[in-house]
């Protein structure tokens, strides 16, 4: 079971209490109304699928209800870390750095 830590409520939950709210950090236009329907469409719907980490929102749907963003790792579809909503995206770099050094200690 996947466990994923909730910001808010301060406790990891199984992964059927979330629902993925897809893409975090997304540059919205400034005036939607002046986009054309091409430039809306590729707003709306294309998204970057990058192997690797990704930042994504998720939705405590079946707890708080509250949203929050997550840095996950698309090949091991582990969690790296939890944040909450409106907090400014981390350092990837960072991110990495600190698993890693907690995989080394943790001996795996």
């Amino acid at each position: 079971m996947l466990l994923i830590h909730c910001p808010y409520c301060g406790e990891n939950r199984s992964e059927l209490e979330f629902r993925s709210a897809h893409d975090a950090h997304i540059a919205r236009p400034t005036n939607i109304t002046e986009l054309s329907d091409e430039e809306f469409v590729e707003f709306l719907y294309w998204r970057d699928n990058p192997k690797g980490v990704i930042f994504e929102r998720w939705r405590h749907i079946h707890g708080c209800g509250r949203f929050f963003n997550a840095a996950r790792d698309t090949v091991s579809d582990k969690f790296l870390l939890t944040y909450k909503a409106g907090e400014p995206k981390p350092d990837l770099s960072q991110i990495v750095q600190t698993n890693s050094v907690a995989a080394k200690e943790s001996g795996k």
